[in-house]
């Protein structure tokens, strides 16, 4: 696939081409939902907790004798039936944790770069730096390369250069950066656009190629 690769104010500077294996794959809606989920559960935490009848406070004495008081017999104040008892069927800490082989994540991955690549939804630029960090300058460039689009940075490494970037994006709502290293499936399917400089394509290429 040939793609333009164009520079921070949106103008055409030469053509690449996109390895097959990663922006065509098979497009795969099933794995790709799968990887979704998994990653949605894995960031649960799953503290969630709520008392039983053995952990509530009171209820230590029977109420009222067991016969002869005409009423249902009871146990304790603290049973669920009654107000202030423990509950039962209710959540308890647990782990929500799903695995997946990585070569499937890695496919998901696939899957969904070529669906952006098929939708036109990729933007690839020679480079993108910034000379200070400042979020009307940011909002420009990402104007110019996709108008009211929400939009996913990949960058290459961690460095200075990336930190203005990082720093010049943060207070902008529709934009998110993201190490391409640390590419995910719910990243890729939450934003419209993806933008990604020749050196974060680089990093792709060496992990998904």
């Amino acid at each position: 696939m040939k793609l333009n690769v164009v520079n921070m104010q949106g103008q055409k500077v030469q053509t690449i081409d996109l390895p097959a294996n990663i922006f065509e794959a098979k497009i795969n809606m099933a794995l790709m939902h799968q990887a979704y989920v998994r990653q949605m559960a894995n960031a649960r935490l799953g503290t969630h907790d709520t008392k039983t009848r053995s952990e509530v406070s009171g209820g230590g004495r029977k109420p009222w004798r067991q016969k002869g008081t005409g009423r249902a017999r009871q146990g304790s104040t603290r049973a669920p039936q009654w107000k202030g008892g423990g509950k039962v069927h209710t959540p308890h800490p647990r782990s929500y944790t799903q695995s997946m082989p990585k070569k499937m994540r890695r496919a998901a991955l696939r899957s969904a770069l070529s669906v952006k690549a098929a939708e036109s939804a990729l933007v690839v630029l020679d480079q993108l730096v910034l000379d200070e960090v400042k979020s009307k300058t940011m909002i420009d460039t990402l104007t110019a390369l996709v108008g009211e689009s929400s939009a996913l940075i990949l960058l290459s490494e961690k460095n200075p250069e990336s930190e203005v970037v990082v720093r010049s994006t943060r207070n902008i709502p529709d934009a998110k950066t993201l190490n391409a290293r640390y590419l995910n499936i719910r990243d890729l399917l939450s934003f419209d656009k993806v933008i990604m400089p020749l050196g974060a394509l680089d990093v792709i290429k060496g992990y998904l190629g």
